[in-house]
């Protein structure tokens, strides 16, 4: 939104002389943004209450009718670190269901539900591009009903690769009758090509956008994340009695405290900055003593002193409270691997984890 030169101006100046801003630490969040909402009025102000939630509404509405007189001075501060802040760290998350409630407004129906399919479904700039990038026991369970003359097209345009994959786990007699029916095929008729692009679009790719869901496995990782020790414990041990497998793979996308220690040396400082002083105290207290050490090397010569002289005075802590530490750690390292200021990795290769 534009906003007149005059302000804008008025701004500037304040914000190249530090000593003329005026302190607004007394205001609350909520105050602050009424205050800016009060600013703007109702034709510049009404996006952004449409925006909000009705708890948002009622929080920032109590905040107003508190306000009382607001000098220009302080609505000039206001706006001053609004815009700085926007200017430093103003991301904005885009998602797919941002990406279609914004759509809707401007793309009919069936325009809008054939992009998302886009969006949602395998990547590709084509339909074989696509295929070759759907999971290769989704495909084969796909094309095990298909007749094999169709399979037969299907695994000669998509990449060798992925077709070889395919043809191993699909039943031996018909993979078979597939390969007898690559060998004798002719080049395939544009008219029919296009038939099956459309009934692979239409009946395969359109259902796998529709139904993707979150793998099991990550749902317990992350669920197991959030378990305290002992929990986490007990949980992994009665699976990997029942279900080795599931145990080790669920316990491989789990990310942990340690997994911290695996984070690059950029990474791990922004963490730091980001975590509470008593927090990452906790958090070393009940941490592996290499673990420890490389923190200790991610920080200050003066920080590291300090925190290790805290560490050898603390007396006992419940185990719980560190686990709670840790675990709020892995959090934030999380939050921020998501608005793209740290990178996530397991085992500190190119295998990022993406939150």
């Amino acid at each position: 939104m534009a906003m007149p030169a005059e302000n804008i101006d008025g701004l500037s100046a304040r914000d190249q002389d530090p000593k003329a801003q005026t302190n607004i630490s007394h205001l609350t969040g909520p105050q602050k943004v009424a205050a800016l909402l009060l600013t703007l009025g109702s034709d510049w102000g009404q996006p952004i209450w449409n925006e909000m939630s009705d708890d948002e509404v009622v929080s920032i509405s109590v905040a107003m009718s508190e306000l009382g007189n607001i000098t220009t001075e302080i609505i000039q501060a206001v706006l001053t670190e609004f815009i700085s802040r926007l200017s430093i760290s103003g991301a904005i998350m885009g998602t797919a269901s941002s990406t279609e409630k914004l759509l809707a407004q401007y793309l009919p129906p069936d325009r809008l539900s054939a992009i998302m399919e886009e969006i949602r479904g395998p990547a590709g700039r084509n339909m074989w591009e696509k295929l070759s990038n759907v999971q290769t026991s989704v495909l084969a369970n796909y094309l095990k009903n298909e007749y094999p003359q169709t399979v037969a097209v299907v695994l000669s345009k998509i990449s060798c690769g992925h077709a070889a994959d395919v043809l191993s786990i699909l039943p031996e007699e018909f993979s078979t009758d597939v390969v007898q029916r690559m060998l004798g095929m002719a080049s395939v008729q544009r008219d029919v090509l296009e038939k099956i692009e459309h009934t692979l679009r239409s009946e395969f790719i359109s259902n796998l956008s529709q139904t993707r869901q979150r793998d099991a496995h990550e749902l317990l990782a992350e669920i197991f994340n959030n378990f305290d020790r002992q929990t986490e414990t007990r949980f992994l041990s009665k699976l990997e009695e029942s279900n080795w497998e599931s145990s080790e793979r669920i316990k491989n996308l789990m990310f942990t405290f340690d997994d911290l220690t695996k984070l690059d040396k950029s990474s791990i400082q922004t963490l730091l900055r980001a975590v509470k002083d008593d927090v990452l105290l906790l958090a070393m207290k009940g941490a592996a003593e290499t673990a420890r050490e490389y923190f200790f090397t991610q920080m200050t010569k003066k920080m590291a002193k300090l925190m290790r002289d805290d560490l050898e005075i603390m007396g006992p802590v419940r185990l719980k409270d560190v686990d709670d530490a840790q675990t709020s750690m892995v959090n934030t390292a999380k939050d921020l691997g998501a608005k793209g200021e740290i990178i996530i990795s397991k085992s500190g290769s190119d295998e990022e984890l993406v939150y």
